[in-house]
């Protein structure tokens, strides 16, 4: 009779603390036939095996159930079933299309899509690499029999044998996923489908092909952890890996997202009112933009730096005539931009507010809001005079980037002219008078002259807010490595970008290459100085890390690296926090 003794199983739970130990949640897209949903065991069994903790999600297409049930899961299997409904990627249905199962197609496709944006780790099963695929740019193949009918050994891709058996081969893409999870060129799965991946877009790739061309397997292209696989892994033998893999990117995330929500995450340059000519719609997930409520909220963003960016007017130029809108000059124009801000944040004053010291930001994060801060990208903003250093503290403004990408009255630039051989003498009272004012300077563009006289003028650390190493690529705008080391002495900050041109000389940037500037840039500074300037909107932006909804994959990676909770709070903000803390303080009583 004991095994039908509630408590003995009670007194095992409440034998110890915790009760149970954290496992990732791992959601299993259910299926649905005759009016129920069903889902073989094998699905969930196999989660429990590998680790995780499963629940089944119905096809409900109601979008707050959708967002809810996201919220609260680390990890997302799309599980097989019946075929999907061609008229979703605008084909008309072919004669050998089978039954389509219309319950399931809006709710999976919409979860697929909201699950991308925010980063949750996937795995598409049959009918969910379809499902997985089609929801995000790429097509489907209605008949396998009908599509590869040009191969003249056609295999069979719908067996009669039991679902243990394999029945046929794929040669797995080396360097891939599947590569590192089986460490195999060649591996043996069943086959119960018809439908499969036409074209696979530009977000995936393809990780594993049928004997006959049939795509077998794809994967992210954009260091995310999506991979989706045509056979049915949960009844092999092999199959548990696939599971093991998912509930490690699932452990990997939860960890992340647990991160986020104890340490305070700063971007510290973006300039996205550089589209506020064409019209920003904030409170929406905006294509036009990087940074936005949704995508910081994806990324698990708290807080970035919006710069109100001027172009160096030529010589002959005025500025009024290389800017959209209609201004007497350039401090008319960064207050114009402030402006707009703040517009913004009083139509989201619910979500988003304007900080201006480190205390603010952590209280907004208590009281569930974004933060913007405000910035000035070229010191032009100045039209020479002191006062509108005063001017733009009072606005709220936390440093004023000296110049950008030429030469003007304040310093010279890094592509620019040496106009002055370093800080002018103007340009050493501005310095003075932001740190009396209590404003960061930045040195981000700033030449090399420049730089060394701007650290010997401020009484204040300096920052570079968007700046990259010179040893891995060699540009202009980055740092030597003796520049980082007399940066660090003077207790500054620089910011790591991700613009593509500073991170790498040929090819396309990557989160790696971002990630390797920064493990330079700690060996040679070390970890109290540097962290994250993305330049998202200023042509900042590389694969794996494209806007803010993708910062937290930031995190993970540095977790992956073996980076401390402390050390990824300091890159995270908390250097910068430091630095902007002693310049506040310091200001002129």
């Amino acid at each position: 009779m004991e095994k039908y003794n509630l408590q003995t199983y009670l007194d095992d739970i409440y034998g110890g603390y915790p009760e149970a130990s954290r496992k990732p949640v791992i959601g299993i897209t259910g299926n649905y036939e005759d009016g129920c949903q069903k889902i073989i065991d094998r699905y969930y069994l196999s989660v429990v095996e590998a680790g995780g903790v499963p629940v089944i999600i119905p096809p409900v297409d109601d979008t707050d159930v959708i967002i809810n049930t996201l919220d609260n899961i680390d990890g997302l299997i799309l599980s097989g079933g019946g075929d999907i409904n061609p008229l979703w990627f605008d084909e008309e249905p072919s004669p050998k299309l089978h039954s389509i199962n219309s319950q399931r197609d809006k709710a999976e496709l919409l979860t697929v899509r909201l699950a991308y944006n925010r980063q949750i780790p996937m795995l598409g099963i049959c009918r969910g690499i379809q499902t997985i695929v089609g929801a995000l740019g790429g097509t489907v193949c209605q008949d396998i029999e009908e599509s590869m009918g040009r191969y003249i050994k056609l295999i069979k891709h719908s067996q009669d044998a039991a679902r243990d058996e394999a029945t046929h081969s794929v040669k797995i893409e080396p360097q891939s996923i599947l590569s590192s999870i089986y460490n195999k060129e060649v591996l043996l799965v069943n086959s119960f489908h018809h439908q499969s991946v036409g074209e696979t877009g530009d977000k995936f790739k393809i990780a594993a092909l049928a004997p006959d061309g049939t795509i077998e397997a794809v994967e992210s292209t954009e260091y995310k952890s999506v991979l989706a696989v045509q056979w049915h892994p949960e009844w092999l033998e092999e199959g548990l890996p696939l599971f093991k893999w998912l509930v490690g990117e699932a452990a990997s995330f939860s960890k992340a997202k647990k991160l986020h929500e104890s340490i305070l995450t700063v971007d510290t340059h973006c300039d996205t009112p550089m589209f506020f000519p064409q019209g920003v719609d904030f409170d929406h997930r905006d294509p036009k933009v990087l940074v936005d409520l949704h995508k910081m909220t994806d990324g698990r963003q708290d807080a970035t730096i919006m710069a109100a960016y001027l172009p160096q007017p030529k010589i002959g130029e005025r500025f009024s005539d290389i800017v959209d809108f209609d201004v007497n000059g350039p401090a008319d124009y960064a207050n114009l931009i402030f402006d707009k801000i703040e517009e913004i944040v009083s139509k989201n004053k619910g979500y988003l507010s304007i900080a201006r010291t480190p205390a603010d930001l952590y209280d907004d994060k208590r009281n569930g809001r974004k933060s913007i801060m405000l910035g000035i990208e070229n010191g032009l903003a100045l039209e020479g005079k002191l006062s509108n250093v005063k001017h733009f503290a009072m606005r709220g403004v936390v440093y004023i980037t000296l110049c950008h990408n030429g030469d003007n009255d304040i310093c010279d630039s890094a592509k620019g002219c040496n106009t002055h051989d370093g800080v002018s003498s103007f340009g050493k009272d501005v310095i003075r008078e932001m740190n009396d004012q209590g404003i960061m300077v930045d040195l981000s563009h700033a030449g090399e002259k420049s730089f060394y006289d701007a650290l010997a003028v401020s009484r204040t650390p300096i920052v570079c807010s968007h700046s990259s190493c010179k040893a891995l690529c060699d540009h202009p705008r980055n740092l030597t490595d003796d520049q980082m080391k007399a940066l660090a002495r003077t207790g500054g900050v620089m910011q790591v970008t991700l613009y593509h041109g500073f991170l790498r000389s040929e090819g396309e940037a990557t989160i790696i290459d971002a990630l390797d500037h920064l493990d330079h840039a700690i060996q040679v500074m070390g970890i109290d100085h540097v962290g994250l300037g993305t330049d998202f909107d200023g042509d900042g932006g590389v694969v794996g890390l494209a806007d803010s909804s993708e910062m937290i994959n930031f995190t993970r990676a540095l977790l992956a690296r073996k980076y401390s909770r402390k050390d990824i709070e300091k890159i995270w903000g908390g250097n910068w926090l430091r630095v902007m803390s002693l310049v506040q303080e310091s200001k002129k009583k």
